[in-house]
């Protein structure tokens, strides 16, 4: 690449000093992802970005101005600029040149959810002795990477779990059938480009579809699916539940 510009260096941790001196002439040669967190690797070392909550990174040419919530941009060796918009600055972009899965960021991270290391064994052993509810556990990055709040809610009411109930309470067989359950729901919401409730937008700009497909995210005192009953929400760990008092135990 030609050119780094740091537009805004204090995002959610501060972008490193010489970023310019340390990317120009790399090349991107692979683009990977771990978590939330993208890798652009070079021969050199790996770019990790995080685009927080609603940022975005964004490829056009470089002749155009950039954007007032623009924080970061690379000047590719084609004309293109590649830039991270981040109006809440929530996002991150920082460089390492050690092995990636040591990196603080990534190496206490649990399995992603679609992988073979992500099984019911795995959740059973790690919830042993947890009072921590299953809502907040399912969330727990160190727990499993890649299950949010809204699949989180969906995948509970599917498998038959009450949120409030302790990890530790819950059995393998159970755990099993949640599992089998993460992943299928996360499976279509792919399918169907995601979940668009403010910000997010596919590459092209679709918004995703899986929103019209929850059995109970956002659907708050509306009947359930399955069995009529009003839908009952609360509070979990600061992230708002919905879920089915009579279905789910």
């Amino acid at each position: 690449m030609d050119a780094v510009q740091v537009w805004q260096p204090r995002l959610r941790w501060d972008v490193p000093d010489n970023l310019h001196g340390t990317l120009k002439g790399e090349r991107f040669i692979a683009v990977e992802r771990r978590a939330k967190y993208l890798l652009l690797r070079t021969a050199r070392g790996t770019l990790i970005v995080h685009l927080g909550m609603s940022g975005s990174l964004r490829l056009g040419p470089n002749s155009v101005p950039h954007h007032l919530h623009d924080r970061v941009g690379w000047t590719l060796n084609d004309g293109q600029a590649m830039r991270l918009r981040d109006p809440r600055r929530f996002g991150a972009v920082l460089w390492t040149n050690g092995p990636i899965e040591e990196h603080w960021l990534l190496r206490k991270l649990g399995p992603e959810p679609l992988e073979g290391e992500f099984t019911a064994q795995h959740l059973y052993e790690r919830s042993r002795g947890r009072r921590v509810a299953i809502k907040a556990f399912l969330m727990d990055s160190h727990v499993v990477a890649g299950v949010g709040n809204i699949y989180a809610c969906e995948a509970l009411h599917a498998a038959g779990i009450h949120p409030t109930r302790a990890a530790g309470n819950i059995s393998l067989s159970r755990y099993a059938t949640l599992v089998e359950h993460v992943r299928d729901i996360l499976g279509a919401a792919i399918r169907s480009g995601g979940t668009t409730l403010r910000d997010y937008v596919s590459i092209g700009g679709e918004t995703g579809d899986f929103r019209f497909k929850l059995s109970v995210y956002g659907r708050e005192g509306e009947p359930c699916h399955s069995c009529a009953a009003p839908l009952k929400g609360k509070v979990i760990t600061g992230r708002s539940t919905v879920y089915c008092a009579t279905c789910q135990r």
